[in-house]
């Protein structure tokens, strides 16, 4: 989205940068920035590589989720299988590298449904987000250190689970909502 030209009176400009802490995932900068009353401010946010998440959906319309434990919440999920975007790898590829590392399938027909920015107030994480339609099972390989469990539910179903609070993963609930707002047809 292009920035409109009457947003000047609320655009922040940077003064100076340093590096507060690199990780192997996440990378935190504080930023002096100049206001727009030209007043000065501190920002502090993580630099995110950026993901995907994928909506893999079965020929019979059912949708394939995974159940995985999240450390920092010390309890486990119910969310669309996701990654972080390798250096230089187009998110599309991405997808397709997570489908069948997570769940073990891989998909003829990708629909891509939108972009999302889980936390705009302290991460420049971005999360491209994709329908897999077509899927033919060829085998799991997950990751070191990583254990899923996969399973299907029905739109319904996914969606009954975010209105008791079984799923509160933002990502997944913003997919499980798209889908349910804008259809599409399982080829």
């Amino acid at each position: 989205m292009k920035k409109a030209p009457d947003d000047a009176h609320l655009v922040e400009t940077r003064i100076a940068s340093s590096d507060v802490y690199d990780g192997q995932l996440l990378h935190v900068r504080r930023d002096t920035v100049r206001l727009p009353d030209g007043g000065e401010a501190v920002r502090e946010y993580i630099v995110h590589p950026g993901a995907v998440m994928i909506i893999p959906r079965l020929p019979d319309g059912k949708l394939l989720l995974e159940r995985q434990f999240r450390y920092p919440h010390a309890r486990v999920f119910i969310e669309f299988p996701a990654g972080k975007i390798d250096p230089g790898e187009e998110p599309l590829a991405t997808a397709k590298r997570e489908l069948i590392e997570e769940t073990g399938y891989t998909a003829a027909h990708w629909t891509y449904l939108t972009l999302l920015h889980p936390i705009i107030s302290y991460c420049t994480e971005r999360i491209e987000i994709y329908v897999a339609d077509g899927l033919e099972e060829v085998g799991a390989s997950l990751d070191h250190g990583e254990f899923v469990e996969t399973f299907t539910a029905s739109l319904d179903e996914a969606l009954a689970w975010l209105d008791c609070g079984q799923i509160t993963d933002s990502k997944t609930m913003i997919g499980l909502l798209l889908l349910a707002r804008r259809p599409l047809p399982v080829p």
